[in-house]
């Protein structure tokens, strides 16, 4: 497989703090990779590197002659006066755009007409450039697409048809996003860009999740609460879809040793109970209400009554009226008809996408304590300190001033002192906009034990699945639906309400009449399965050994030499033996 970008050696410094330290690495034709790690840790860095908008301190960076490379970064400039321009450059008429079906299917997936292709980009949102940036990379043909951050101004729909159209494209993908559905759905590799390295980890979020957590449990290195988390996480995920992992099954058994003594991530029941003693029977109600955002009817003679305890995700696409919802729910917005109902015990804490004003002559630990010293959340008490450290605040951090916070840490702020209120019920407006995965993790670690009643507007499909119980949908036919299948029925409903977009499904369902195995091809394939399991389990075991002798042989360069190639060997021939697994297995299937 040809490399079609290399980095050898490569260093890049801001300041004195060196955010890539000798880092070599390659992307191959048709690689698909995510790359995680900590905000400010240098990800968008190295995607500036690899594709050339910023030159290295040291080291080299190559490109394979002709590649044919669109990058959409967080600092990507539109082309173009109007929408039609920027998205659509390469297309004369709009016959010639639209009967080419891929670049139709683009620009109604990212909702370009809805923006009007005339309308003049300099109107537009920040969320808007962004998806018109996206649609004006992907029209193309290409070799190699470098993102960041796609998902942060797309809804859960337009999130799914992202990760279908690139897994529908032969084109190689680097993409920088704390979206873990989208890296599980999408990525084959993760690099984890930490402390100036670039760790290489093949599979995508569930499986960066356990060699993480393997890694803290064989070297000891990591501090206790990180490892937690990283097991909790991995039991989370080994317990929910079944599908959230394409490792085979001595990997799967090695997850489930690993987590063997991890709790289920909440107790529903103990926290239902103790939501009841905290807000009695009402909390928010909404009763016969008809809402309006403008001229738009959003609800139509409503009720939705929410209850103690209740933990509820709220999905619809851009424009359906979740925000506004979630004000009514606040009493932040007057009712068209109808009332609102608030129990009596309620203190409820609303965080909104818009920044508020923060007391900016403070620094973050003072603005955190101007709220409360401690607070306690479900069975966790915590300092301020603690809770700021938690949602992405290291001490040093902390003797920030505020005014100097970046808009991302501003917003984690705002979400720290909230919590620091003691709320017993809240409301949060796309809570996971600028947070790193670790810091989501934290996040989720808190409200997995926090008891109270919760409704979430998110994109996040990841983070709607991991803390909600119910899923309600806005369809814009003036109703709130419950979703018992949750955002997978969401998503299908969606789809069978647009016929259209039946082309943009990521494969299509098998037809009546197409020839299934026989019972004899079925029995083959379960066999082949059972033998390339024991053998996979005998490369693994030998894998393994070869680490051992590695680590026994450090002192010894030639020793460590024939080691490696012996071990380089193994991985090869494991790689080829799951590959032939994961395609026996879909047939069985």
């Amino acid at each position: 497989m040809v490399n079609l970008v290399n980095l050898e050696s490569v260093s890049k410094s801001y300041g004195v703090r060196p955010l890539l330290d000798n880092v070599s690495l390659g992307v191959g034709e048709g690689e698909r990779i995510g790359v995680v790690g900590l905000n400010g840790g240098g990800k968008t860095t190295l995607l500036e590197v690899l594709t050339g908008i910023a030159g290295p301190d040291s080291g080299r960076v190559s490109q394979v002659r002709g590649l044919r490379m669109a990058v959409v970064t967080q600092r990507t400039e539109l082309i173009g006066e109007t929408v039609r321009e920027a998205a659509l450059a390469a297309y004369g008429a709009e016959h010639e755009w639209a009967a080419d079906a891929r670049v139709r299917s683009i620009v109604e997936g990212l909702g370009i007409i809805g923006l009007g292709l005339d309308n003049p980009t300099a109107t537009l949102s920040g969320g808007e450039r962004r998806r018109v940036a996206l649609a004006a990379a992907l029209v193309g043909e290409l070799d190699l697409v470098v993102l960041d951050e796609p998902t942060n101004h797309l809804d859960v729909e337009g999130v799914r048809w992202l990760a279908d159209h690139l897994l529908a494209r032969r084109v190689a993908l680097v993409v920088v996003t704390h979206d873990r559905w989208f890296l599980d759905t999408v990525c084959g590799q993760t690099w984890e860009v930490v402390g100036g390295r670039v760790e290489q980890y093949e599979g995508g979020y569930a499986d960066w999740v356990f060699a993480r957590a393997e890694r803290a449990r064989l070297a000891a290195t990591m501090e206790e609460k990180r490892q937690n988390l990283a097991r909790k996480e991995l039991a989370w995920l080994q317990r929910g879809a079944k599908a959230r992992t394409s490792k085979p099954r001595y990997r799967i058994e090695a997850a489930e040793a690993l987590i063997s003594d991890v709790p289920p991530p909440r107790d529903s029941v103990e926290l239902m109970s103790f939501a009841r003693r905290r807000l009695g029977k009402t909390v928010v109600e909404l009763e016969d209400v008809t809402l309006a955002a403008g001229e738009k009817a959003l609800l139509d003679n409503v009720t939705w009554r929410i209850g103690p305890g209740d933990r509820i995700g709220l999905v619809g696409v851009n424009g359906s009226g979740k925000t506004t919802l979630l004000k009514a729910l606040a009493g932040e917005v007057p009712l068209a008809d109808g009332r609102r109902i608030e129990g009596k015990t309620v203190r409820l804490a609303h965080l909104t996408q818009e920044l508020e004003d923060l007391p900016g002559h403070l620094r973050v630990l003072e603005a955190v304590e101007e709220v409360a010293g401690r607070v306690v959340l479900g069975k966790h008490e915590l300092s301020a300190s603690q809770l700021a450290e938690k949602l992405g605040f290291p001490p040093a951090r902390q003797w920030t001033p505020v005014e100097d916070l970046s808009g991302g840490e501003r917003r984690r702020l705002q979400l720290v002192r909230l919590l620091m209120a003691e709320p017993n019920v809240l409301l949060l407006d796309e809570p996971t906009n600028d947070l790193d995965i670790d810091t989501l993790q934290q996040l989720e670690d808190l409200l997995d034990s926090w008891p109270g009643t919760m409704v979430v507007v998110s994109h996040d499909r990841y983070l709607v699945e991991r803390v909600c119980d119910a899923v309600y949908g806005l369809f814009g036919d003036g109703r709130i639906t419950h979703l018992p299948g949750g955002i997978e029925e969401y998503l299908k409903r969606r789809l069978s309400s647009v016929p259209e977009r039946q082309a943009t499904k990521r494969a299509p369902e098998p037809a009546d009449d197409q020839p299934k195995l026989s019972s004899a091809e079925v029995r083959a394939l379960g066999k082949e399965l059972s033998r390339l399991e024991r053998k996979l389990d005998q490369l693994h075991d030998k894998e393994q050994k070869l680490h051992a002798r590695l680590l026994e042989a450090a002192t010894d360069p030639a020793k460590l030499m024939e080691l490696n190639a012996q071990l380089k060997t193994v991985q090869a021939e494991k790689d080829e033996v799951e590959q032939r697994w994961l395609e026996t297995s879909e047939a069985v299937e």
